[in-house]
């Protein structure tokens, strides 16, 4: 086993946690899609395992795959902008590196790392213009620069592709027996828990519907596929013919202290014995 990478940016519905829930059972597959990449931390704990030949990761978030790109290509060029005094920990840098609209991928890059390892609670959300707008998140002492993690990205990206897009391009590189994962922006769970606004455009039910589509368009060229989201009649109902399964994960993102707990998950997964069964009962019933 690799020294295992780990999310360089903290997420919103981060997946360490339950990483060995998730891939329990998953079958041998060939490349390795993931279209809301995130934070990556199926990605990155599938890397450390070995069980990855390629992958394609992808998001929507365009500073997202910026700083992974440049992380890939151009990590050193990325410690050395991190090292700058103009990252300190305070309120001043904080709101002036906000403001600021660097043209350079690195800048790009560095601006991203910082404010989300500053900003409140890690939260990353933007207006509809697309301006980052959470307030100064008042840490001690913050891991800003984490060399030696950045690195272990660096290693585990070499082999891969990245891209900026919507979740359908996954269509265009994932062929029989290779595994997709998605875990896009959770179906609110309660008014004040809407955490879709990592782009300007957020993640509608029509968009949820959609990557139902999808879903079922992979299933039925034979690839290994898995979707996490939250607890919701919409979702369960959504993937009902999959059989969804019920998890429970902790969430820390909740401003409140005393709302912070577990709760509840959907993780729906096509490779589930009581899913092939059932499948092996239709295509028997259709040839008769």
């Amino acid at each position: 086993m690799l020294d295992e990478a780990k999310p360089f940016v903290k997420w919103a519905g981060g997946k360490r946690q339950l990483f060995d829930e998730l891939i329990l059972g998953l079958p041998r597959f060939e490349n390795y899609h993931e279209p809301f990449l995130g934070g990556g931390a199926v990605f990155f704990g599938l890397e450390a395992k070995e069980k990855i030949k390629k992958a394609y990761l992808s998001d929507l978030n365009v500073d997202l795959i910026n700083t992974y790109s440049v992380i890939k290509t151009d990590v050193f060029g990325l410690m050395a902008e991190l090292s700058s005094s103009q990252y300190a920990n305070n309120e001043a840098s904080f709101y002036k590196i906000r403001a600021s609209k660097p043209t350079s991928r690195v800048e790009r890059a560095a601006r991203f790392i910082y404010l989300n390892k500053t900003a409140f609670n890690g939260l990353y959300r933007v207006n509809s213009k697309g301006e980052f707008n959470v307030p100064f998140g008042r840490y001690s002492n913050p891991k800003i620069l984490d060399s030696e993690n950045l690195l272990l990205v660096h290693r585990a990206l070499q082999k891969d592709e990245l891209f900026c897009g919507d979740f359908t391009h996954v269509l265009k590189n994932a062929h029989k027996g290779d595994f997709v994962y998605f875990d896009p922006p959770y179906v609110p769970i309660s008014k004040t828990s809407n955490f879709t606004s990592y782009t300007k455009n957020s993640f509608s039910e029509k968009d949820q519907e959609r990557l139902m589509k999808t879903f079922k368009t992979l299933d039925s060229r034979g690839c290994y596929v898995m979707l996490s989201n939250s607890y919701s009649d919409f979702i369960a109902d959504l993937y009902s013919e999959f059989e969804p399964e019920t998890i429970l994960a902790n969430r820390m993102i909740n401003c409140k202290g005393d709302k912070r707990g577990k709760i509840k998950e959907l993780v729906v997964k096509n490779w589930e014995p009581k899913v092939i069964q059932r499948k092996l009962v239709e295509e028997i019933v259709a040839t008769n």
